[in-house]
């Protein structure tokens, strides 16, 4: 109950600094920028995007093609009735109809000009289709779509199968592995009324129309009972713009409101009025989380008011936990490491840019690609979708967030102490501080085997971004950059272990505790490696491109021989040659460990 009170306390006592230290300016700004964000959210949504208003001069001889292009904003109209002959670039105009003739002046723009009227003319010949009685003349072809779950094969490199490069594929025409059946052909006739079509037709001609709308129907709630029949004419392909909207809408406003809580804890460094209170007899975690509660409330509020304001299900706050856990710990760790607010500036803005890449480039593959599940964001997809998603889907997408925002709790926990939070050392000092406050010193060998376990879910996730930005490139160049980004990340880790060793223990490094060191280090990491393969990323590790991060899964002691050998290179560069051969031992380190993957996935990579 104490801990409870003071942690109320300490709440309440955060809500009234942050009114009161926040200059008269400044707050209102605040306050006024998340109004306008949602605003122009909303009205975005509702009225679209007019980028293109007036982008095109058209020329008419005749008001009758004003109901073709009339209601397109993107049309300037002028009557050129009275330059019969001549061309459409002498006059400044895109496009000129001339006698029921199209012209277009010469260029990119011209030919825009042109597709865009193509468009228009479809449109409206639809609306002149639709309105003869004879529907079924009119359109003689009806489309039904039916989306399935994708059936790509993950598991293809799995017990050791091979995949060729393309070029080595063979001649002969595959044979199928299972008998073949035959598929009921589709039914020829309709099973709706005419006139219901016909209301259906009108319904999505008028959606197409909209900018937003013609793109995505997630912020305005569809009919269930319409029938899901189109003309070919109104078939188009669908787009990612619904997951770029998410990831401003939801994703900006919690990272804008973390960073309040980052300015918290550098005030408190920079201005001194923290010693007071970390000297009071309370706990440095009832401390962080204390300070940490307030902008974790009004986070969660935030976007709960978001999936109201889109009338969405509000049980897709829950994919958006991690994600407001993940912001607080490092905006708690950019505020512990940050000297000076232009270096907070920088850090902040670096994570900003690598954390909604991670955020957004998996859910642009929503419904299409596996690696969709990396970002929580595809799971909000999914339930405005109505989709919805699994248990094995949720930890797959966060268990990530989830464990990097508790190991960076913890770090952080265990270093909000006077002489860390207070001195005027760099960065980097002072993460090597950090590191070797995670040494004990009667208990080296298991810190050890702690540092190398905890550093994996920050490594999976750095790979899991290589995986994102580089799946798409031809092969095997993909491969091949995917392999040298992950065993530099590896490598990065696992000599953090022998940065924290020696830091924490100046001189108690030598040839026989490295190779004990890197032993514990490639155990702890190997350990951690594997556990976490297992239980949440099993589909991408068996594909061929999760295969080029995670090889050997069932032969344990070839990548733990691998893992001990870079950190023993790193290890015997740094204790022979001092710290500034770190760079030169971890590139050594590196080079070995893109071989061993080089010759593991020889079969894919040439």
């Amino acid at each position: 109950m104490q801990m409870l009170h003071q942690l109320v306390t300490l709440s309440c006592w955060e809500v009234r600094r942050f009114f009161t230290t926040m200059s008269r300016d400044l707050l209102p700004i605040s306050v006024i920028l998340v109004i306008l964000l949602v605003l122009v959210s909303g009205f975005t949504a509702q009225h679209g995007m007019h980028l293109q208003d007036g982008l095109y001069r058209i020329g008419i001889d005749s008001p009758a093609y004003l109901e073709i292009i009339g209601g397109d904003p993107r049309y300037t109209v002028h009557d050129t009735s009275g330059f019969q002959g001549v061309p459409p670039q002498n006059i400044g105009l895109d496009l000129k109809i001339q006698t029921g003739t199209i012209l277009r002046s010469s260029g990119e723009k011209g030919r825009a000009a042109q597709k865009s009227f193509e468009r228009d003319y479809q449109a409206y010949s639809d609306r002149i289709y639709q309105q003869q009685d004879d529907l079924f003349a009119a359109y003689p072809l009806w489309i039904q779509n039916e989306y399935v779950p994708s059936e790509l094969n993950f598991l293809a490199t799995q017990s050791g199968q091979q995949i060729g490069v393309p070029g080595q594929a063979q001649n002969e025409p595959p044979e199928p592995d299972l008998p073949v059946e035959d598929v009921a052909p589709p039914v020829l006739s309709v099973p709706a009324d005419s006139e219901d079509l016909r209301l259906t037709l009108a319904n999505q001609m008028s959606k197409d129309q909209e900018q937003v709308s013609r793109y995505t129907g997630i912020f305005s709630k569809s009919d269930s009972t319409q029938i899901p029949y189109k003309v070919p004419s109104l078939l188009s392909p669908p787009l990612p713009f619904d997951t770029i909207i998410f990831i401003f809408v939801f994703i900006f406003p919690l990272y804008f409101t973390s960073q309040f809580f980052m300015m918290s804890i550098m005030n408190e460094r920079t201005l001194r009025q923290g010693e007071a209170l970390v000297a009071a007899p309370i706990k440095p975690a009832v401390l962080i989380f204390g300070k940490m509660l307030p902008y974790a409330i009004g986070m969660v509020l935030l976007a709960s008011a978001i999936l109201l304001a889109v009338q969405a299900d509000i049980m897709a706050i829950l994919p958006l936990i991690p994600v407001i856990l993940f912001f607080l710990a490092f905006a708690l760790f950019i505020g512990m490491v940050a000297r000076s607010y232009k270096e907070l500036s920088f850090i902040s803005i670096f994570f900003s840019t690598i954390a909604t890449s991670y955020l957004f480039f998996p859910s642009l593959f929503a419904n299409v690609h596996i690696v969709s599940l990396l970002s929580p964001v595809t799971l909000v997809v999914y339930v405005l979708q109505g989709t919805g998603y699994t248990l094995m889907d949720y930890l797959y997408a966060t268990s990530l967030y989830y464990l990097t925002s508790l190991i960076l709790f913890l770090i952080c926990i265990r270093n909000f102490r006077e002489e860390q939070l207070f001195t005027e050392s760099g960065m980097i000092s002072k993460i090597r501080l950090y590191l070797a406050g995670l040494v004990q010193p009667r208990h080296w060998w298991f810190s050890l085997f702690l540092i190398g376990l905890i550093s994996i879910p920050f490594v999976l996730m750095a790979q899991m971004m290589y995986l994102v930005l580089f799946f798409n490139l031809p092969m095997p160049f993909s491969l091949i950059l995917i392999m040298l980004l992950a065993a530099w990340t590896e490598e990065m880790a696992k000599g953090a272990g022998i940065i924290a060793l020696i830091t924490a223990m100046p001189g108690f490094l030598n040839a026989r505790i490295l190779v004990i060191a890197s032993a514990l280090i490639a155990l702890g990491f190997l350990f951690g490696e594997k556990l976490l393969l297992f239980v949440t990323i099993s589909q991408i590790s068996d594909s061929v491109f999760g295969a080029a991060l995670f090889l050997s899964i069932g032969m344990l002691w070839m990548p733990f021989l691998l893992h001990m050998a870079g950190v023993c290179i790193t290890g015997a560069s740094v204790l022979y040659k001092g710290p500034k051969a770190l760079p030169f031992g971890l590139a050594l380190a590196t080079a070995v460990h893109l071989i061993y993957n080089l010759y593991m996935l020889r079969g894919w990579v040439w």
